[in-house]
């Protein structure tokens, strides 16, 4: 069984530190997928910060070399954070590594993130652009999802996002019992498919969860930090969107900004091409919270 880990920092498993480094859901779904005494070959080749872009340029090769049974692409939080934010890029780069990893016979998992602006806890006129985009991107997540048949989470559900529990300090990135549940909400699907052969993850944690003071402490010191640090060239923009938001919504006009977002996720899932359509499904617009 080989399983290779495509994305971001939540795959490289930043939130779940081990002795020597970071631990994370994929690496915690590859010891359930083979039997006991039967080696699993895992490769991670998430790197915090990665763009949708770096999966498709750089990640998508190494992994289809290395010819996976199972594939993992989850990423886009990354993007929704940068000036060139462009969902119609987006779909057809993602499109194009689910398309190049299950032609290779992978099957893949992919999930719905919640957004960084709510997670970070930001005011209405400046998480609201960042939700919006967010949306799009787990919309095209999703559309892909069902286009290739994939094995999905969606892991911004309010049972997610609701639970303190499930999330570092950072509010950003799961903890411990967020990364044992991520894996085990994959590792269930994939028992059913017989590809997961071991015992699903435990899902208590071996580290105490983090604490209200914690996360609070660290929101007033590092976490607008972050944020400036992770979206250096979009801050002059999303000042200029948190203005317009707050002028649509003053004058109660805020839909035109949803009707935008969603024709531009339509105009990109209709972007994509039809040879590669898989079960029938034909893309529609939808906006996931």
């Amino acid at each position: 069984m080989r399983f290779a880990a495509l994305g971001d920092s939540l795959t490289q498993g930043i939130g779940d530190p081990v002795p020597g480094g970071w631990r994370g859901w994929a690496a915690l779904l590859a010891e359930g997928l083979g039997e006991t005494g039967q080696g699993v070959e895992f490769r991670n080749l998430a790197v915090a910060g990665a763009l949708s872009a770096d999966v498709h340029a750089h990640q998508a090769a190494a992994a289809a070399e290395f010819r996976p049974d199972i594939a993992s692409v989850v990423v886009g939080v990354n993007d929704t954070l940068r000036r060139s934010f462009d969902i119609r890029r987006l779909a057809v780069r993602l499109d194009e590594v689910c398309a190049l990893l299950a032609g290779g016979g992978a099957v893949l998992l992919t999930a719905c993130l919640p957004d960084p602006g709510t997670a970070l806890g930001l005011p209405g006129p400046l998480r609201r652009p960042l939700a919006r985009r967010q949306q799009a991107v787990n919309a095209v997540v999703h559309a892909l999802s069902l286009r290739y048949g994939t094995v999905h989470v969606h892991a911004a559900d309010r049972a997610w996002t609701g639970d303190r529990s499930l999330w570092s300090v950072d509010r950003l990135h799961p903890a411990e019992r967020g990364h044992r549940r991520l894996a085990a909400a994959f590792h269930r699907p994939l028992a059913e498919r017989g590809l997961a052969l071991g015992p699903p993850p435990g899902r208590e944690p071996l580290r105490p969860p983090p604490t209200r003071l914690s996360g609070a402490r660290w929101l007033a010191i590092e976490g607008t930090g972050w944020l400036v640090r992770r979206s250096t060239d979009l801050l002059p923009q999303l000042l200029g969107l948190a203005a317009a938001e707050a002028g649509h919504r003053a004058r109660g006009t805020s839909r035109r900004l949803d009707e935008r977002a969603e024709e531009a996720l339509r105009e990109a899932l209709e972007a994509l091409p039809r040879t590669r359509l898989l079960h029938g499904f034909v893309p529609r617009a939808r906006m996931e919270g």
